[in-house]
């Protein structure tokens, strides 16, 4: 059977260079400074905490009777979680129900192996075996801002952070919370940082839950307080969750060594994603209103035709759209080379008397963002208010291209400076 460690990938050697010292090993990515190691979302049974002590004719014999071992004792510790009687599985069909082997401790001798291990269990194939059904209802998809304090500094996901690290270890599969976990790279350092999570605007919120396909927000949160290098570590964990950065619930706990800081943080991984189901049962996790997008709603067509010529506003301040006008909803490309242009670009939209919103649905700062609005009127009309205003409109069905209006020529060449000396 090939055995495989999905999450803490090591090779034998390394594992014996580690085995002293029981080391969490992590998997690295390209770039040490940016990015996190992939989440794992196999969707596997876990059951941790198997102890195995072997012996065998060398250090790899013994290790993997261990690990045949710490498969039959995993198979019994599922059946039984789940409430049921498995049936006794040989060697061979556990190797195919198995898809992993996760190494919490071990120490490797010539002809020993003692370890505590965990077991991954296919969920398709365990859970057709046990007879259990492999479906769980889960959370609406809640995207996850770790925030580690640090030294009296705070940071998301401007940073690699160890707290970050420990939410990408963690195995989500048995939990009833959908985590959006991003990966660290690209927009992710400027979109999910500290900052924003103080902010509660909602209209920026539903852009940046655009971007990853979620619906809400938790901001997990570590406060580390070490009281002298290399010694004690103490964290204060907090579950918050919303725009507003309500606090559900908080929790310290405390290591001994500076080396533990990865145990201190996976056990407070797990302490406030249980706190999260809790919040979850109880009703606390529902969603903000102000988060849901709206569709605007169209103002039905008239079925009398209006006779005669109907005046049209080009945009003078203070005019109302015609009576009797169709709603629209056009589609305006704009430049946005900073995050301040889109709400400038929106605010300039909103003014132009007819429109009812102007709501940016692809943000792509430094390029073209893409905003939909409604205006009560036909997009011809639309587009003659903007020109009025300066801007430039290149028009296609309902689409509309505009850019910014050109700055004001201050008139003739400039004139050279004047020579004030004396003499």
């Amino acid at each position: 059977m090939p055995f495989r460690r999905f999450s803490r990938p090591i090779e034998f050697a390394a594992a014996l260079a580690l085995a002293a010292t029981g080391g969490l090993v992590i998997a690295q990515v390209d770039d040490p400074d940016q990015g996190l190691a992939p989440a794992d979302s196999s969707g596997s049974f876990e059951i941790g905490g198997v102890e195995v002590d072997v012996t065998g004719k060398s250090a790899e014999a013994a290790r993997l009777a261990g690990w045949r071992i710490a498969q039959r004792k995993g198979w019994a510790m599922l059946a039984q979680r789940m409430g049921v009687t498995g049936p006794t599985l040989s060697d061979g069909a556990l190797d195919g129900v198995v898809s992993g082997i996760v190494v919490e401790n071990e120490q490797i001798g010539p002809n020993r192996y003692i370890a505590r291990l965990g077991v991954l269990f296919s969920r398709a194939r365990a859970g057709a075996i046990l007879g259990v059904p492999i479906g769980a209802a889960r959370s609406a998809p809640m995207l996850t801002i770790p925030i580690e304090v640090s030294g009296g500094a705070a940071s998301g996901f401007e940073r690699k952070t160890a707290w970050a690290d420990a939410w990408t270890r963690y195995r989500t599969v048995n939990s009833a919370i959908d985590y959006v976990r991003p990966s660290g790279t690209g927009a992710d350092g400027m979109l999910l940082n500290f900052g924003q999570t103080g902010r509660p605007g909602r209209g920026w919120w539903r852009v940046v839950l655009d971007q990853y396909g979620a619906n809400d927000i938790l901001v997990p949160k570590v406060t580390l307080r070490r009281e002298w290098p290399g010694g004690p570590i103490i964290g204060l964990f907090e579950a918050r969750h919303g725009p507003d950065n309500r606090l559900l619930t908080q929790f310290s706990l405390r290591v001994d060594r500076g080396d533990a800081l990865p145990v201190l943080l996976d056990a407070g991984v797990k302490r406030l994603d249980d706190a999260y189901q809790v919040a979850l049962r109880s009703g606390m996790l529902t969603g903000d209103p102000g988060l849901a997008f709206v569709a605007p709603v169209a103002t039905p067509t008239p079925t009398d035709t209006p006779t005669g010529v109907v005046p049209i506003d080009l945009g003078i301040e203070g005019a109302t759209p015609p009576t009797g006008a169709a709603s629209s909803v056009v589609t305006v490309q704009i430049d946005t080379p900073t995050s301040s242009s889109v709400t400038s670009s929106e605010n300039a939209l909103q003014a132009v008397p007819g429109v009812r919103s102007a709501i940016t649905t692809s943000l792509a700062i430094g390029g073209v963002s893409v905003i939909r609005v409604s205006f009560d009127g036909d997009v011809a009309v639309l587009r003659a208010a903007l020109e009025a205003r300066g801007w430039s409109v290149a028009a296609s069905g309902s689409t509309l291209r505009i850019r910014r209006p050109a700055a004001p020529s201050q008139g003739g060449p400039a004139t050279p400076p004047t020579d004030t000396s004396t003499g």
